[in-house]
């Protein structure tokens, strides 16, 4: 399947803006899932200091604002193409060491309800067939609502409330798979909504690392492993070393956000 996509942020202020740098992950990751054809990366208000692939083999691009600007914009346009893997997307391949991702984060550490949730899974030999069941077990755990959590809720506190986004499942899956024993790490991205062009956000699930089989992965949002419709930009060890867009303004202004994502065939 062909994907055609089209992400545009644009950061505004009240009042000019003597500094700001931001640091963007939003070109897709080659894997045996997808293969990009074209993509291009436009800013309007401010430019790149400098790009590099992280540990996770993120590309990274640092940009920064014009002096004196109030407002900045990056347009991602592009076509991926994809084919459908039951989730998975290769042997572990990168600078990090598979025991690197077994490390857990601020937003990732168990508590007594994620350790308890981890321990109430039952034994199976197929360990595939074990990551889909704690997949549904979260799911029924944290019902999907938005507007209940955001970018600093913890997996813990999202388990506790029981409410939150897509953020929050793959932050839960990846604390819980650790504690199984699983290499487990945050992926970011896009998903083509079977209903809509026109989205109000990127996309987040997880992958966790089996033996034999490579990474795969588990959108616990939508209790299926990714197929065709899915476009993998970051991953991290949670959605701060994958998050698409984030950096430092100086300055005393407010400032807004609009984002407009089309995601099609």
């Amino acid at each position: 399947m062909r994907l055609h996509i089209r992400h545009a942020t644009r950061y505004s202020y009240d009042q000019p803006v003597p500094y700001g740098l931001q640091q963007i992950r939003l070109t897709p990751k080659p894997c045996d899932s997808q293969s990009i054809d074209n993509w291009t990366i436009d800013i309007e208000g401010g430019r790149q200091e400098c790009a590099f692939d992280d540990q996770h083999g993120n590309r990274v691009q640092l940009i920064s604002l014009d002096a004196g600007q109030t407002e900045i914009s990056i347009t991602c346009t592009g076509d991926v193409d994809t084919i459908p893997t039951n989730g998975v997307v290769g042997l572990h391949s990168g600078h990090a060491p598979l025991w690197y991702y077994m490390r857990q984060t601020a937003l990732t550490q168990p508590g007594k309800l994620i350790r308890k949730l981890a321990s109430d899974m039952p034994e199976n030999p197929n360990t595939i067939e074990r990551l889909h069941k704690l997949s549904e077990t979260i799911r029924e755990a944290i019902g999907y609502e938005t507007d209940r959590t955001d970018t600093g809720t913890t997996a813990e506190e999202a388990l506790k409330v029981g409410h939150g986004v897509c953020q929050d499942h793959a932050h839960t899956f990846v604390s819980a798979a650790r504690i199984l024993g699983f290499p487990a790490r945050y992926v970011s991205g896009y998903l083509m909504m079977n209903d809509r062009v026109h989205q109000e956000a990127s996309h987040a699930w997880a992958e966790a690392y089996v033996a034999d089989v490579g990474w795969i992965g588990f959108d616990v949002s939508n209790v299926i492993s990714p197929d065709e419709r899915y476009v993998r930009i970051a991953t991290g060890l949670d959605y701060e070393e994958a998050a698409p867009i984030a950096g430092i303004v100086f300055g005393d202004g407010a400032e807004s956000l609009l984002v407009t994502l089309q995601v099609q065939q």
